[in-house]
């Protein structure tokens, strides 16, 4: 009995003693310390680097050759991937029906204009006639009727004749301009089909064209490039594939006539001299175009931070306080970074330590301070 009034005691004086510990004001906590960043100034500074367009060469010129009638390719009368000139031959399709239909069209017209001329013989001698009043009207008219039938009948002969003329013709292939013609896709002895079958593909390749999207944005700027014109040794225009550089320079050929609503872009159209050849239908490049702003604002690269695709620095502001700001980025120049919006070119941000901070957080320059040494 008595071991249990002293544990009860025991307890009491424990409960008094945690109760009196309870009453004791906290300790107020102040404001987090400054987080030690490190900052620079955003510079605005004279920058000539060139934009990168994702593009592809094609042929100003190009067109399929289709065979235009149905037969067996008698020849072939080039060597694959040759030059060829306007108007050299490079298909021959069996024609053998074509021209008998032709021959026979042409006699038809003969026997067409044979029955035109006795038709107009006969109206001659019959009006003839009724100047003397020696034959029925109704004959006269008859005769008039039959003259006109027959020049309808020899205008249609006419016309069949054309026609088949133009199936014989269409039995050799000419080149219809001069370029460079790529592998044949028929052999002699193919059988085509007249408005189906492609027997190749004829394409210029000097000069070569290329052609790649712009953003609605920079339309003004790259009319303002058109209307200036290309001058001597003017390198506005490059291309790149991948590391290696192409030795030329362009001119723009044209801008589309209108912005594609899907994608905010327009067309646009390079023209590049290609007398060696390098250049060739197809490729896929990158279009590097000039870009000589007066000033451009430009930020180290490692200030700038990623969230979702968009990016974002920290710019200090009163009393130390740093407050995030969405950058569009431009061309990266070495370890920096041109900012096309976003900046105005004379703000402080944060360059190392962002890692730590978030919106309205106080920053300072100094070196942390080493904790002092315990006694």
């Amino acid at each position: 009995m008595l071991s249990s009034l002293k544990k009860y005691a025991a307890i009491s004086i424990t409960v008094i003693a945690a109760s009196c510990g309870n009453n004791q004001p906290a300790t107020p906590q102040g404001p987090p310390p400054p987080t030690p960043v490190t900052v620079a100034t955003v510079a605005t500074t004279d920058a000539a680097y060139y934009d990168e367009y994702p593009a592809t060469l094609i042929a100003l010129n190009q067109t399929e050759l289709r065979a235009q009638v149905s037969g067996y390719v008698t020849g072939v009368y080039f060597q694959d991937g040759q030059k060829v000139s306007k108007g050299q031959k490079l298909y021959s399709i069996d024609a053998q029906v074509y021209d008998a239909n032709y021959q026979q069209a042409l006699a038809n017209q003969q026997v067409q204009e044979t029955n035109l001329m006795k038709a107009q013989k006969d109206a001659d001698r019959y009006h003839e006639l009724d100047k003397h009043d020696a034959i029925a009207k109704q004959q006269v008219d008859y005769a008039d009727a039959a003259l006109e039938a027959a020049k309808k009948q020899v205008q249609a002969s006419k016309a069949t004749v054309n026609s088949v003329r133009a199936n014989v013709n269409f039995a050799t292939i000419y080149a219809p301009f001069s370029g460079t013609i790529g592998i044949s896709n028929v052999k002699a002895g193919t059988a085509v089909v007249a408005g189906q079958t492609v027997l190749n593909t004829v394409s210029t390749d000097n000069p070569m064209a290329v052609d790649f999207a712009v953003d609605q944005k920079e339309i003004y700027r790259f009319i303002q490039l058109q209307q200036q014109g290309t001058k001597a040794k003017d390198t506005t225009f490059g291309l790149a594939f991948g590391t290696q550089v192409y030795p030329g320079y362009g001119s723009i050929n044209l801008i589309d006539r209108a912005v594609d609503p899907q994608t905010g872009t327009i067309k646009t159209r390079l023209q590049f001299n290609n007398e060696k050849g390098m250049l060739k239908p197809g490729m896929n490049t990158t279009v590097r175009v000039l870009n000589s702003s007066a000033k451009a604002v430009v930020i180290p690269y490692k200030s700038v931070s990623e969230q979702l695709g968009e990016y974002f620095v920290y710019v200090v502001g009163d009393s130390n306080k740093v407050s995030q700001k969405k950058v569009l980025l431009g061309k990266q120049l070495g370890g920096n970074v041109i900012v096309k919006s976003g900046l105005a070119g004379d703000e402080k941000i944060v360059v190392e330590g962002m890692q730590k901070l978030r919106e309205g957080a106080v920053i300072t320059t100094a070196p942390p301070q080493a904790p002092p040494a315990k006694k």
